[in-house]
């Protein structure tokens, strides 16, 4: 995938794989600052001896959220830049699940295919992506969820068959 695309180009490349991020260590370092942000202190992210004594995890596991979270690092990571683009707003997720635990320590990355790309207003689109984060060596992978973003841009830009 190039790094740089133009804003006429996003529509053709709905139902592909547009980004693939690099392998992100999940550490309990990581984990315990994640913890110390959200005020979740909960013994199966912070107290390993306590996790693997107690749980079937083996030692302590990442918050969901942290999970969640990295996909921001994943985004800048692998998706191409829209040469256009002023700025780009979260706007949220839909059917995010999480199906299998981030064990400390291990790796993990983001699959993203763009899903949709529509026209909302002069200078906005709205873009959609299934992804998922995979775990290292492991066969489910942490969470899938869709992800809708809006990309804005100076109307002036927009290609005139849009």
């Amino acid at each position: 995938m190039p790094r740089e695309i133009s804003l006429r180009d996003v529509e053709a490349l709905i139902g592909t794989e547009v980004g693939l991020s690099d392998w992100i260590t999940v550490d309990q370092p990581m984990i315990d600052a994640f913890a110390t942000a959200t005020n979740d202190h909960q013994f199966i992210h912070t107290d390993p001896v306590r996790a693997a004594a107690e749980t079937s995890f083996g030692g302590t596991i990442a918050h969901g959220f942290l999970t969640l979270s990295l996909l921001s690092a994943m985004n800048y990571d692998c998706l191409p830049k829209i040469r256009e683009q002023t700025m780009g707003i979260n706007y949220g997720f839909e059917k995010v699940r999480f199906l299998s635990p981030v064990k400390s320590g291990k790796r993990i990355r983001g699959h993203f295919v763009l899903a949709e790309a529509r026209y909302r207003g002069a200078g906005m689109m709205f873009t959609s992506y299934n992804l998922s984060i995979e775990i290292e060596n492991e066969r489910k992978p942490a969470l899938t969820a869709t992800w809708i973003t809006i990309i804005q841009f100076d109307p002036k830009d927009r290609p005139p068959e849009a």
